[in-house]
C-alpha cells in the first residue's frame, strides 16, 4: 500500500469492515488487539487466507471459500495448531462477516496464530504452552498491483532472494513466517524502481512472486512451475489452469529457467490480490511485445466474467452471500448450518449446501 519511501501511498486507504469475527464471536474492529508479548509477534507463529468477495447481480459472491478456508485448515495441521473450528465455522464466520458488513466487495482475511496465555505465560520458542487465537477481518482492496496494471501489467525483477527450501519452511503452508522472505523480495523489488519480484527456487529455477504464482506462454503452450519449485498452492494458480483446460489451451507444469522469462511470448501473476496481473518486462527486458498478450487477456477475461457471476465457472466457485442457507445468527456470532467437508479439523458436521454459480 505504500511507495518505496514509505510515506506516500500507491493506493486509496481501504474502506474496513468495522466488526471482525474472534473465536466465534463478532466484536468491534477497534477490540481486535494482542497482547505484545504473544508468541507470534516474537516467532511468527500464524497461518492465514486472503479471499475475495465479488460484486455480482447477485450480490456479493466470495470466490472459492471453502478451497480457501481448507489451506487454512491444512496450514494448521501442517503447523500442528489443534483448534476447535471447523471448515463450516470458518465459512460461516466470512460468509456472515461480509453480510454486516454491507460491503458489495472486499477481501477477506482470515488469520490463526499462537497468541498468549495472560494468566500463564510461556515465552521460549516452543509454542505448544500458547493458545490458539482465530480471527477474520474485512475491507474493501483495489487492484493489488495497480488499477493499469491489469491492462498494461507491471515491471518486475529476479530476485537476488531465493525462496525458501521445502525443507526447512513448509512452502504448502500459507504462514507469517514464510512472508518475511516474501517482503525481502518485495522491498527490493520496490527499491529499485519494479513493482515486484520474482524468486528462484534452490535450484535456480523459476518459483514465484513475493505473493503470486507466475505462468509463463511459449507459443500457443501455458506454462507454470510446479509444487516442487516451492510454491503455495495457489487456489487463483488452479483457477487459472481450470479456465486453460475448458478452453483448450495446453497447460503444464513444467520447471522454468530464469532465461525464458526473457525469451517468453507471454507472462502473468495470479493471486487472490493480484487476481490476473500480467509481466510486461523482467530485468528491464521486455516481454513479447510489452504489454498484455493475447492468452492472457483471454484467461484475464474469463476470470472476470466468472468472478462476476456473468459466466458458468468450471467448478462451484461462487459462493453468493445472499443465498446461503442459514438462519439468524445466534448470540455468539455463528449462523446456523455447515458446509460439507471429508478433511476438516472440526470433527463430524451436519451440512448446509451453498448456492453457486450456475
Amino acid at each position: 500500500m505504500f511507495s518505496k519511501d514509505g510515506n506516500t501511498k500507491d493506493v486509496k486507504t481501504p474502506r474496513i469492515c468495522d466488526l471482525v469475527w474472534h473465536n466465534g464471536e463478532f466484536i468491534k474492529w477497534n477490540d481486535a488487539r494482542v497482547h505484545v508479548m504473544s508468541h507470534v509477534l516474537h516467532y511468527g507463529s500464524s497461518i492465514f487466507e486472503g479471499i475475495r468477495c465479488y460484486s455480482t447481480k447477485r450480490g456479493p459472491a466470495v470466490f472459492r471459500l471453502p478451497e480457501h478456508m481448507q489451506r487454512l485448515l491444512n496450514s494448521a495441521k501442517i503447523y500442528r495448531m489443534d483448534h476447535p473450528w471447523s471448515l463450516a465455522q470458518l465459512c460461516e464466520g466470512a460468509i456472515e462477516l461480509v453480510r454486516r458488513s454491507g460491503m458489495d466487495q472486499c477481501y477477506i482475511r482470515p488469520i490463526l496464530f499462537r497468541s498468549l496465555d495472560e494468566e500463564h505465560p510461556a515465552f521460549g520458542v516452543n509454542p505448544f504452552p500458547n493458545p490458539l487465537a482465530c480471527y477474520i477481518g474485512a475491507w474493501d482492496w483495489g487492484k493489488y498491483l495497480g488499477d493499469e496494471a491489469i491492462e498494461q501489467g507491471v515491471d518486475v525483477c529476479v530476485s537476488t532472494w531465493n525462496r525458501l527450501t521445502p525443507n526447512s519452511m513448509p512452502a504448502m503452508a500459507k504462514s507469517g513466517a514464510n512472508y518475511m522472505n516474501s517482503q525481502l523480495i518485495k522491498m527490493e523489488a520496490l527499491l529499485n524502481g519494479f513493482a515486484e519480484g520474482i524468486a528462484l527456487d534452490d535450484r535456480g529455477y523459476v518459483s514465484e512472486g513475493s505473493g503470486e504464482n507466475i505462468f509463463m506462454v511459449a507459443g500457443d503452450v501455458v506454462l507454470t512451475p510446479p509444487l516442487s519449485s516451492s510454491i503455495l498452492p495457489g487456489i487463483t494458480r488452479d483457477s487459472v489452469i481450470q479456465i486453460c483446460q475448458e478452453l483448450g489451451i495446453t497447460i503444464k507444469e513444467r520447471s522454468i529457467q530464469r532465461a525464458a522469462l526473457y525469451v517468453a511470448d507471454e507472462l502473468f501473476f495470479s493471486g487472490t490480490a493480484a487476481e490476473i496481473t500480467p509481466i510486461r518486462s523482467v530485468d528491464r527486458i521486455t516481454v513479447g511485445k510489452g504489454g498484455r498478450g493475447q492468452i492472457t487477456e483471454k484467461i484475464q477475461r474469463i476470470f472476470f466474467e466468472i468472478t462476476k457471476g456473468e459466466r458458468k465457472a468450471p467448478g462451484d466457485w461462487l459462493t453468493y452471500v445472499n443465498n446461503v442457507n442459514t438462519s439468524k445468527a445466534s448470540n455468539n456470532g455463528h449462523a446456523a448450518g455447515t458446509v460439507k467437508s471429508s478433511s476438516s479439523a472440526g470433527g463430524s458436521e451436519p451440512e448446509l449446501t451453498f448456492q453457486t454459480a450456475e
